[in-house]
């Protein structure tokens, strides 16, 4: 039996940000990670974006935490050495008939000061910063960027372990139990007392509220997995920035990103799927090549090749609007000491240390 003030499940990145904000306020935390070390899910799968926070819906969780947390990521980056570049990203219109689109993209933007920076650029004015690209029109959102995703998690684990956070790994919680004053976390065998629960575990969210046994089940809410592939490109690439289309339902569109390192990737599209595979399905790629045509004509398709994928915990699915953020404290559930987070996709990783504060403040 081990007493603690916190239990914090799940060392994604978005688990160990709130790890992080838990224990620089003071409290003891343990965070319970089922897999073999941190990281490995959902945010070892990504395109390792740093977002603007353009295109979510005004007031949302999604927009708020973004907004603040692309800033709190660019300083927490610089101060703690982690590997990542404002590099810039433009959104196209590839042809007249998006244009639209994408004046509701600025216009939208602009209401909500996510990116006071925007440019609008004509086709012409895109050639001469990206020759390659070839568009109708774009946006130019300046403060987008990319990070290693790998090194800001170190970083996150190394200051939330410096103020007394310890990781135990192959720990999947089994069930969680109600006691008077706190909770009992039953854990690979071991059992965990403590005054606050946190659940941050990402694709297993679902499953681990519903072994809460003082939880009401209609508190949790249904479970959607897009899948999102990404094909890579060996060689250079003939791009300085971050190249998106106008979006697509479920996600941003197949886009082109740069690693720390310079290598390109594009994608993820959008494929509903009823369980998690990681396989990338080599026939994918013409419509991956269909896709990447539509703004780089010359692309060489003997250069792509099936990388790797992601999965998301959508809450909505494939014929709904996509939803926001869902975190859930004792003032949705009525449980003190309890808080649940669900449906936490992109743009996570650009908003983790806001959503650390965030729960920090809930608890």
């Amino acid at each position: 039996m081990t007493q603690v003030d916190t239990v914090v499940i799940g060392a994604g990145v978005v688990g160990l940000a709130i790890a992080r904000a838990l224990a620089m306020a003071g409290r003891a935390v343990i965070v319970l990670e089922r897999e073999s070390r941190f990281g490995t899910v959902t945010s070892a799968r990504n395109s390792e974006v740093i977002h603007a926070g353009i295109h979510y819906p005004h007031g949302s969780l999604k927009e708020r935490l973004c907004i603040a947390g692309k800033d709190r990521l660019y300083d927490f980056c610089e101060s703690h050495h982690v590997a990542h570049r404002r590099i810039g990203k433009l959104t196209f219109a590839g042809n007249e008939s998006e244009r639209g689109r994408l004046e509701a993209i600025a216009a939208h933007a602009q209401a909500s000061g996510a990116d006071a920076e925007l440019t609008w650029l004509e086709g012409a004015e895109v050639r001469a910063i990206e020759p390659a690209v070839s568009c109708a029109a774009a946006l130019l959102s300046p403060s987008s960027g990319i990070v290693d995703s790998h090194g800001l998690m170190l970083a996150l684990l190394a200051e939330a372990e410096d103020h007394g956070a310890t990781l135990a790994c192959h720990a999947e919680v089994e069930r969680i139990e109600r006691l008077p004053a706190g909770w009992r976390v039953h854990a690979a065998g071991a059992q965990i007392d403590a005054g606050l629960v946190v659940n941050a575990a990402g694709l297993g969210a679902q499953a681990v509220a519903r072994g809460i046994d003082a939880l009401d089940p209609a508190q949790v809410p249904p479970l959607h997995l897009a899948k999102g592939s990404y094909f890579t490109y060996s060689g250079k690439v003939p791009f300085t920035r971050l190249i998106y289309p106008v979006p697509i339902k479920g996600g941003l569109g197949v886009h082109l990103t740069l690693d720390v390192a310079g290598q390109a990737r594009f994608g993820p599209d959008v494929e509903w799927v009823d369980h998690i595979d990681y396989a990338v399905d080599p026939a994918r790629k013409e419509a991956f090549l269909a896709s990447v045509r539509s703004f780089w004509p010359a692309i060489d398709p003997n250069r792509l090749a099936p990388g790797y994928s992601g999965v998301r915990p959508k809450l909505t699915g494939r014929s709904e609007p996509d939803a926001d953020f869902l975190i859930q404290g004792p003032e949705s559930h009525g449980l003190p000491g309890l808080i649940n987070l669900f449906g936490i996709e992109s743009p996570g990783l650009t908003s983790s240390l806001a959503i650390g504060e965030h729960v920090a403040a809930l608890a």
